[in-house]
């Protein structure tokens, strides 16, 4: 039951929804889902703790970078369940969409340079 009770309340947060529904069309650094979401760094941080933490996101070292993917729901078999089907929900949610159309002009070397 706990891992249960662990991927529902790191996706009970819309932010966190909006951060798996961006890493589902590519991974991304901290830097590049602070400028989407409009917050703070370690606000997205946090955000990207739990989600590790209930399986539903993992992180990989890249240079200067750390990015964050979505996991393959190998740990969780409700963290796996949960990604699967989100894939197909909320698309085009109108807090969602704007979000999407503006991932491929965001970019980490930009973003670095202000």
């Amino acid at each position: 039951m706990k891992k249960f009770t662990e991927v529902m309340k790191a996706l009970s947060d819309p932010n966190r929804v909006k951060i798996v529904k961006m890493l589902q069309h590519r991974s991304m650094c901290v830097c590049e889902l602070r400028e989407l979401l409009q917050v703070s760094q370690p606000t997205v941080s946090k955000h990207l703790k739990i989600l590790e933490r209930a399986g539903l996101v993992n992180s990989r070292k890249d240079g200067l970078w750390v990015d964050y993917f979505l996991a393959d729901g190998s740990e969780s078999p409700y963290a796996g369940s949960l990604l699967g089907n989100l894939r197909h929900w909320l698309e085009k949610d109108e807090a969602i969409s704007p979000l999407l159309n503006r991932i491929p002009f965001v970019n980490r070397n930009e973003i670095c340079k202000r």
